[in-house]
C-alpha cells in the first residue's frame, strides 16, 4: 500500500469549508434567495464553538441548525461565522468556526 502524501481527504475538507465560507459571505450580502435553506452540522466540542451552556448540554457532541427565514445578527468572518437563532422561542447566539463543520446541505 502506498502512503497518501498529498492527503486528499484533508484537501477536500478544506476546499469544502472555503466554499461554505464563500456561500455565507454571499448570503450575508444578498440574503437567502427564494426558499433556499441550509442544514449546517458541526462539532459542538470544537474548542472555538461558542454557544450557551443550555444548548451545549442539550447537544454535547454535535448539532445541526437550519438557516432559512428566522435568523439574526448573521456575521461572516474568514475563520468563523456567528448567527442568532430561536430555540423554543428564545434567541441563542452561536459562533461556529468553519473548522468545526461536519456537514453542509442546501
Amino acid at each position: 500500500m502506498t502512503e497518501d502524501y498529498l492527503n486528499y481527504p484533508t484537501l477536500i475538507d478544506n476546499a469544502m469549508r472555503l466554499m461554505v465560507r464563500d456561500v455565507m459571505k454571499q448570503i450575508q450580502k444578498d440574503g437567502l434567495p427564494g426558499e433556499h435553506h441550509f442544514y449546517i452540522s458541526f462539532d459542538t466540542n470544537h474548542p472555538d464553538v461558542e454557544m450557551s451552556p443550555q444548548l451545549r448540554e442539550k447537544y454535547p457532541s454535535d448539532m445541526t441548525i437550519v438557516m432559512q427565514h428566522q435568523f439574526w445578527d448573521f456575521n461572516v468572518e474568514d475563520e468563523q461565522f456567528s448567527i442568532t437563532l430561536s430555540f423554543s422561542g428564545a434567541p441563542e447566539k452561536m459562533t461556529i468556526p468553519y473548522a468545526a463543520l461536519t456537514a453542509f446541505a442546501d
